[in-house]
């Protein structure tokens, strides 16, 4: 079983939750703008590709939970609870979506980000995986929206 990743666009956050409580989708790419992500997990894998288009080392996406909106619990959930099935959605912080924005050199930061140890493939195969992201994260930023990441089990 894999990890599926999807990130996407949207207004804010309360925009989000609406269109989870009203969709049956398996995930908001498709129907909101967004790129298939599959094992870009939106914490370690993506922190390694932001830093990369950062200059920096690892970076801190200041993500929060959005859904599910009931909050997480302090043990292991238990079967049944949304938190233990997923789907799981995390907004993305500002900062994050903007160096991703601002990426000039895709080439050269797709080669920086494959060589973190928690990413497989070489460059030429996640090269066109990262222009996607970043021309997604261009078009929220000039849209004044934030970037969302639906993960899956």
């Amino acid at each position: 079983m894999g990890v599926l990743t999807d990130y996407f666009r949207a207004a804010d956050a309360g925009v989000v939750v609406k269109y989870l409580e009203l969709s049956d989708a398996a995930s908001p790419v498709g129907e909101l703008d967004g790129v298939q992500a599959k094992s870009v997990d939106p914490d370690v894998v993506l922190g390694r590709l932001v830093a990369a288009a950062s200059g920096g080392s690892f970076v801190d996406l200041d993500s929060r939970a959005v859904w599910p909106t009931t909050p997480a619990p302090t043990d292991v959930p238990e079967e049944g609870d949304p938190w233990a099935e997923g789907p799981w959605v995390s907004e993305v912080g500002a900062s994050a979506r903007d160096a991703l924005a601002g990426v000039s050199d895709v080439a050269a930061v797709t080669a920086v980000w494959v060589e973190a140890e928690e990413v497989y493939g070489d460059a030429a195969d996640w090269e066109p995986f990262v222009a996607e992201l970043v021309a997604l994260a261009r078009r929220a930023r000039d849209a004044g929206e934030s970037l969302f990441c639906w993960v899956s089990l």
